[in-house]
C-alpha cells in the first residue's frame, strides 16, 4: 500500500471513529435540547466549518444555478433530514434508531430504478430482502409473536429520515456544483430556516457550556469535519470500494458507546439485526457516503 492509500486510509478510519459517537451525542444533547434546538446549533456550528473550508480552499463557485440547487438541497440537509432523524432520535432508543437509519443505502438503490434507470439485479434484490429481515429482527427483538412496545411513529420517522438522506445522495449524483461549495451554501441558506422554526417552536436555546458543548458536537462530528475527511479519503484512495467498506465499521464501535456512555442495555437481538442489515448492504452494494 502507498502512502497516498495509506493517507486515505487513516482518513476513512478517523471519520468512522467519529461518526461512531454520534448517536450518542444526539442522544445526550437531546436530553436538554429539543430536536429542532440541537439542529440549529449543530447547522450553525457546521456552516462556520464549511464556509471557513471553502475560503481557505478557494472553491467558492457562485452563480444563479449554484444558489438555485444550494436552496434545494439546504431544504433536505441539513433541514428535513436532520429534523426527522432527531426525532427519532427523540423518540427511539439509540440502537433501535441508529440502525434503522443505516438502511439508507438499501432505499437508495430502490430509488435508483426510477430516478437512474438502474435495473434491480438478483444480488441487489436479494440484499434489500435481508437487510429488511435485519430491520425485522431488530424491531421484534426476537419475539415475532409478540411485537415490544415501541413508539411506532419514531420508527417511521427514521425510515423516512433513510428516503431523504437516499434521495439527497441521488441529486448529488446529478450536481455539478464543487461539492465544498454545494455544502457552504446549503447549510448558510439552511441555518436561518432552521433558527426560524426554532423561534416559532420552542425557542432559541438558552445557552450553556454543557449544550454548546452539544451543539459543536453535532456540528463538528456529525456535520462538518467528518464529511470532510471522508471527502478527503475518497479523493485519495484508487479503490473507493476498500474505502466504502469501512464505514460498515462504524455500526458496531457505535453500539460499544450506546451500552457503556448512554447506558442502554444492548439486547442481542440489536446487534444480530444490525449484523444482518450489514450483510444486506455487503451484498446489495458498498455506499461511499454516510450517517449516523
Amino acid at each position: 500500500m502507498n502512502k497516498q492509500e495509506q493517507n486515505a486510509v487513516t482518513f476513512a478510519l478517523a471519520a468512522v471513529v467519529l461518526w461512531s459517537t454520534v448517536a450518542t451525542g444526539f442522544k445526550l444533547g437531546l436530553e436538554l435540547l429539543e430536536p429542532v434546538q440541537l439542529l440549529f446549533l449543530g447547522t450553525l456550528v457546521s456552516t462556520i466549518i464549511f464556509v471557513v473550508a471553502a475560503s481557505i480552499s478557494g472553491t467558492w463557485q457562485v452563480n444563479g444555478r449554484t444558489v438555485g440547487e444550494s436552496l434545494l438541497f439546504g431544504l433536505i440537509n441539513p433541514f428535513l433530514y436532520y429534523l426527522v432523524l432527531f426525532e427519532a432520535y427523540d423518540r427511539l432508543p439509540a440502537q433501535i434508531a441508529q440502525p434503522l437509519n443505516f438502511t439508507w443505502a438499501i432505499v437508495l438503490a430502490v430509488l435508483a430504478v426510477p430516478l437512474l434507470k438502474q435495473p434491480l439485479s438478483r444480488r441487489t434484490t436479494a440484499g434489500i430482502a435481508l437487510s429488511y429481515f435485519g430491520v425485522v429482527i431488530l424491531l421484534t427483538q426476537g419475539d415475532i409473536d409478540s411485537w415490544p412496545v415501541i413508539d411506532w411513529f419514531g420508527v417511521t420517522l427514521a425510515l423516512a429520515s433513510t428516503l431523504l438522506w437516499a434521495g439527497y445522495w441521488l441529486l448529488n449524483t446529478r450536481s455539478t456544483t464543487q461539492p465544498l461549495t454545494l455544502m457552504a451554501l446549503s447549510f448558510l441558506f439552511a441555518t436561518p430556516l432552521i433558527g426560524f422554526v426554532c423561534i416559532l417552536g420552542p425557542g432559541l436555546p438558552v445557552l450553556s457550556w454543557k449544550i454548546v458543548g452539544y451543539g459543536v458536537w453535532v456540528g463538528l462530528i456529525e456535520m462538518g469535519v467528518t464529511f470532510l475527511l471522508w471527502q478527503q479519503a475518497l479523493r485519495l484512495t484508487g479503490n473507493a470500494g476498500r474505502i466504502g467498506q469501512l464505514i460498515f465499521l462504524s455500526p458496531f464501535l457505535s453500539l460499544i458507546l450506546i451500552g457503556t456512555v448512554l447506558g442502554e442495555r444492548i439486547h442481542y437481538t440489536s446487534v444480530i439485526g444490525l449484523g444482518v442489515i450489514v450483510t444486506g448492504l455487503l451484498v446489495t452494494g458498498r455506499p461511499h457516503g454516510t450517517t449516523a
